[in-house]
């Protein structure tokens, strides 16, 4: 049992709220997974410009001096420390600084790159890791989060969700998967590399190598009702998109609210409670087997 939940803003002048709403949202569902949370913000992004974002178990070691570290590469970039995560801002070839962490301070983790997503999670209670990273204080145009109730794998940092494995892509996973094990294996030989042993994060590798191929987030989702086995809700982030499915079954909780304003998600009705307009807002249960997908660039 876990809790997921999600914001996709339409209204851009509820933009400065999306961290705070995000969060009490988040909050609200601390019972459904005490062990660890996170939320991933997306923001418009910055042409030109990267953010990777890392976690560090010695972040006084590993982050001090980064920026500086990284100029002595030729790697220009802005370094913003944040409890154990930091986020860094870079014109520079992604690669070139992935290989720079490798090699000088490998024990840092990459939770996240991408044009516009900030990854933040841990292990504790949601409130904790919200109050930790002050993401009440963020904005952004969407977001997605996750409290866990650990039954397949170890309570950590790398095992809370969201899973991230392709560029301002994650998910976060309310159900299990009976098949990840051949899945992960049929995904290895196809280049994709795995940092847990979580199934979700098996899930998070399976459509970014489908959307690699070509297809949109709504496609990709599509695909996992035939090829992932097991009770699954996935809520889904992508640079301009966000996106919502069940497995045929559909016997994990869901319920979604749309306005002019919003489209929402949360395990339970109570995650949206608070949310601006929610007494007028069309209120559903996603159906089992069905793809739900908004895009901003769609609507633009």
């Amino acid at each position: 049992m876990c809790g997921i939940v999600g914001l996709f803003l339409k209204d851009e002048t509820l933009r400065p709220e999306l961290g705070r709403m995000l969060s009490d949202m988040l909050i609200i569902m601390t019972d459904r997974g005490p062990d660890s949370a996170g939320i991933a913000i997306y923001n418009a992004p910055t042409a030109g410009t990267w953010k990777l974002t890392l976690q560090s178990a010695e972040p006084g070691v590993d982050f001090a001096g980064l920026s500086e570290a990284l100029a002595a590469r030729d790697i220009s970039a802005r370094v913003t420390v944040k409890d154990t995560h930091a986020v860094v801002e870079t014109t520079a070839d992604v690669a070139d600084v992935r290989a720079f962490l490798q090699e000088a301070r490998p024990q840092i983790r990459i939770m996240g790159t991408g044009e516009s997503v900030e990854i933040y999670k841990e292990t504790g209670l949601p409130r904790d890791v919200v109050d930790r990273f002050d993401v009440r204080a963020m904005s952004g145009t969407h977001g997605i989060g996750h409290t866990r109730m650990a039954t397949e794998s170890a309570v950590t940092t790398l095992g809370a969700h969201p899973f991230s494995t392709g560029a301002d892509q994650c998910l976060v996973h309310n159900g299990s998967l009976s098949n990840h094990n051949n899945l992960r294996r049929t995904l290895i030989r196809e280049g994709m590399t795995f940092e847990t042993q979580n199934d979700s994060e098996v899930a998070a590798a399976y459509l970014t190598a489908e959307m690699a191929k070509g297809k949109d987030l709504g496609e990709a989702l599509a695909g996992a009702l035939d090829d992932l086995d097991g009770f699954f809700t996935f809520v889904v982030g992508t640079k301009s998109g966000f996106g919502v499915v069940r497995d045929p079954i559909a016997c994990k909780p869901a319920v979604m609210a749309e306005t002019d304003q919003y489209v929402a998600f949360g395990s339970e009705y109570r995650a949206l409670v608070n949310l601006p307009g929610i007494e007028t807002a069309r209120v559903w249960e996603p159906e089992p087997a069905t793809v739900y997908f908004w895009d901003h660039a769609k609507a633009a």
